[in-house]
């Protein structure tokens, strides 16, 4: 019989498993997870727990013995709540068959990235970014291209020409992420026509993450009432978009793992196999208590709206007032990604400020090219404890500058 060998290394395990980075956002949380007086700013997420009017429709729903197996594509009461929700922010009908429900919105960026690439394939990411679009691309075995913004005192800047440039044969899709995280970089309506013109010349999908378009706080062009630009104001029927939409930010549902993808009726098949072969579905308890957030939490999406715009003004000034900190206001999302005078390792510069002010921030580090010499902080948290973060950074920044 042969011995059991531990494995003590990598080998066997494919590479692009094996190659995954560790999240520089984890390292940072990890190094100062369980201090004593914490302010936590390094994730993005609010401090406020689900509200009972979204969390006991679930229990309800397992008092009900909704306790099995389910549609693979979601409940219908609730791909029709999506389709109703969406069609009251665009201002005209949608299909629910567009619509299918997912274990949160990294699933249906995976779902996403299976679909539309592979082995050899790439991938052109706008950065800074989101890291997980990297992984996800990676994973998958396709290849992520950095196109790195450009930063300047109005916000940060997508070079169209740049982007078309970085088009190749390998090219399969673009990811626009819009409001950016973490920039906060809006897209305007015709920088999406532009992009979508681009996408149709070259005969590639646009994955597209919106799921921040209500967390806008500057007028743009072309936008709706309470949102910004979308490709869904000018885009074709036909068009190779995929929307990718979750319930963590507007609903404050982000441990519940809820989420949908958006994307032309006629994939139905093959995500419903993608469903099958990666989840087998989501929990329909947690189903109902989605179509409640989606049916009566409005007022809780303007809430969140208008602390984010509260908050934003105070994290601006305050960190601009240091005279070390250089900070456009961010037009969407709920995140401040800044810079320090003389400070290029934000890694260290996170884990200093854990020690020096007992604030979790995000390294710049961890978003990609273009983002290491800047810091992220998450502003939707209650009102009191971003002023507390700010009066502390605003000790501490000016010491651990230039130095």
């Amino acid at each position: 019989m042969t011995a059991h060998v531990p494995m003590s290394n990598r080998a066997g395990i494919r590479p692009e498993a094996a190659g995954m980075p560790e999240s520089g956002i984890v390292e940072v949380a990890n190094y100062g997870r369980g201090r004593e007086g914490l302010i936590p700013l390094w994730i993005g997420e609010g401090r406020r727990p689900t509200p009972a009017f979204i969390a006991d429709a679930a229990t309800r729903a397992l008092a009900a013995g909704e306790t099995f197996y389910t549609w693979q594509r979601g409940i219908p009461e609730l791909r029709e709540a999506i389709a109703r929700y969406t069609g009251r922010l665009f201002g005209r009908p949608f299909d629910p068959e567009r619509f299918y429900v997912t274990i949160g919105g990294m699933h249906a960026l995976q779902m996403a990235m299976r679909i539309v690439s592979g082995t050899g394939d790439e991938v052109i990411v706008p950065t800074p970014a989101w890291p997980n679009f990297e992984a996800a691309i990676e994973v998958n075995g396709a290849r992520a291209v950095a196109l790195p913004m450009t930063p300047g005192p109005d916000g940060w800047n997508l070079d169209l020409g740049r982007l078309e440039a970085a088009v190749t044969p390998r090219t399969r899709a673009i990811v626009i992420n819009s409001p950016s995280n973490p920039t906060g970089w809006t897209a305007s309506r015709d920088d999406l026509e532009r992009i979508l013109r681009l996408a149709r010349r070259h005969g590639l999908w646009i994955i597209a993450d919106e799921i921040y378009q209500r967390f806008v706080y500057d007028p743009l062009p072309g936008a709706g009432e309470g949102r910004t630009p979308s490709f869904h104001d000018v885009m074709a029927e036909d068009d190779r978009i995929l929307f990718l939409q979750t319930f963590s930010k507007n609903w404050a549902m982000t441990g519940w793992r809820l989420g949908w993808l958006e994307a032309p009726a006629e994939l139905g098949p093959v995500i419903e196999n993608l469903v099958q072969y990666t989840t087998s579905g989501v929990p329909a308890f947690l189903q109902r208590a989605a179509v409640v957030a989606l049916e009566e939490g409005e007022s809780l999406v303007e809430e969140h709206i208008a602390l984010a715009r509260r908050n934003r003004d105070i994290v601006c000034e305050g960190l601009r007032a240091t005279n070390v900190v250089e900070l456009p206001s961010p037009p969407g999302a709920f995140y401040a990604f800044f810079s320090v005078d003389g400070v290029t390792d934000t890694r260290q510069l996170a884990l200093d400020l854990i020690d020096h002010a007992n604030v979790g921030l995000a390294p710049g580090t961890a978003f990609g090219a273009g983002g290491s010499a800047h810091l992220r902080l998450c502003f939707l948290r209650d009102t009191a404890l971003v002023e507390e973060a700010i009066g502390r950074l605003a000790l501490a920044l000016p010491k651990l500058a230039r130095r």
